[in-house]
């Protein structure tokens, strides 16, 4: 049997063994070798927002998107600090792009702050997501009483042209967010809603998905939704059976109420996962202050002056994401979980959800998910020898690997769809 080079803690939903025929320049095989291997990168998507990186990247926000309600804002950090903590755990970032926001002033998109910020993200290495191309939320003004014929064709412009505009530096989007409740929303009215209620959910979701898809033939396209129940599985079950294509299915769990547990969110997937889609986890937060009272049934409605981060909160967080993360990447089905916010200053609703305090400080939650990303899940620098026909047994979660000979390198991926890899040398 060859050496081996493993994880003995991964989890075997998104660990890959093969056995790798190492080679030399000339293409032989280096029988007998000590090489070091080492992983590059996870197929596995671990992510996390990039709001806080608009103004430190991208610039200064444009007139009149003060104006809009936003959230991720770190005023007070600086770049260093959070490229720092944020690329030390994550690999996929989900970039603002709120119509509202986007847009404030029709004509005038904040087109190149979005793109100098997603540049220097993929530079890094990270995929970038963009977020939403379609939803009710965050609308600009200037839409309020146009003809619904003519905000459709608005609409149906922005969801191609964003993804044309930004292929090959952004090719996974949200088409369209919480279409369940989209067409009965009644906290604001706005034209969207109108529309969508007017066309129906089934259409107004169809329209999401071709607009943007013809935009960017090669994007993953998400439908992304709160709504966990019945209401969501039957709208993708009716979708799927119209005909729709969708690339993956989008499950929020903010859990500003406490953590839902294992039980719960693995008969959750369960459900979703019969679909036969990837399952991302686009929204995850758990927090690490006091928990929001049970009562409370739209989270926008929970709006206090402040809402500390504790050292039992943080704790419990810590102990909460760890228990989340493995359930999520133990299931089969999930490929990226995205948490939503790295620090608390400037969170979504003020609440205490980073993994960084408001002073940039790492809490106990940093640690332990870094402790799994860039630990158990990870392949640290490991020396095998190879076997008489230059073989050697690796097992790791999917991803990129490297392997050295002395000053000879070459990369490699582990990937259960593909068969046992060589690499050569050089």
């Amino acid at each position: 049997m060859p050496s081996a080079a493993r994880i003995p803690t991964a989890v075997p939903a998104k660990t890959v063994g093969a056995d790798v025929v190492v080679l030399g320049a000339d293409g032989t095989p280096l029988a007998d070798t000590d090489v070091v291997v080492e992983q590059t990168a996870h197929a596995f998507g671990f992510g996390n927002i990039g709001f806080d990186f608009l103004p430190l990247v991208g610039g200064p926000a444009p007139e009149g998107v003060e104006d809009v309600e936003a959230f991720g804002t770190a005023s007070s950090l600086d770049l260093d600090t959070l490229a720092d903590a944020w690329l030390g755990l994550f690999n996929q970032v989900t970039l603002p792009f709120y119509w509202g926001r986007y847009e404030p002033r029709r004509g005038e998109p904040d087109r190149e702050r979005l793109r100098r910020t997603a540049q220097w993200f993929a530079d890094r290495g990270v995929t970038v997501k963009g977020h939403p191309l379609l939803w009710h939320t965050i609308t600009p003004s200037w839409l309020e009483g146009l003809p619904l014929d003519e905000v459709e064709q608005l609409q149906r412009e922005r969801s191609r042209g964003l993804t044309a505009e930004f292929a090959g530096l952004i090719d996974v989007w949200d088409a369209i967010n919480e279409a369940v409740i989209m067409p009965v929303f009644e906290n604001g009215a706005n034209r969207i809603t109108d529309l969508a209620r007017d066309r129906g959910r089934i259409a107004t979701v169809r329209l999401a998905f071709e607009e943007a898809r013809a935009g960017n033939p090669s994007a993953t396209l998400l439908i992304n939704d709160f709504d966990l129940g019945s209401a969501y599985e039957c709208l993708i079950e009716g979708l799927l059976e119209a005909g729709v294509r969708i690339d993956a299915i989008g499950l929020q769990t903010h859990m500003h109420q406490g953590y839902r547990g294992e039980e719960w969110t693995t008969a959750m997937l369960d459900r979703f996962a019969r679909y036969g889609l990837p399952l991302h986890m686009t929204e995850t937060t758990i927090v690490s202050g006091h928990l929001m009272p049970p009562e409370i049934d739209d989270l926008n409605d929970y709006r206090i002056p402040d809402w500390p981060s504790t050292p039992e909160g943080e704790a419990r967080q810590a102990d909460e994401l760890v228990r989340h993360y493995r359930t999520l990447v133990g299931h089969p089905s999930v490929r990226v979980i995205n948490a939503w916010g790295i620090t608390d200053e400037g969170a979504w609703l003020g609440a205490p959800v980073g993994v960084l305090r408001k002073d940039g400080s790492r809490k106990p939650s940093y640690d332990a998910l870094h402790g799994l990303i860039k630990g158990e899940w990870w392949l640290a620098p490991t020396t095998v020898r190879t076997d008489a026909g230059g073989r050697l047994r690796l097992e790791g979660f999917e991803g990129g690997y490297r392997v050295s000979a002395g000053s000879a390198t070459g990369e490699l991926r582990l990937d259960p769809a593909r068969p046992a890899p060589s690499v050569r040398l050089g």
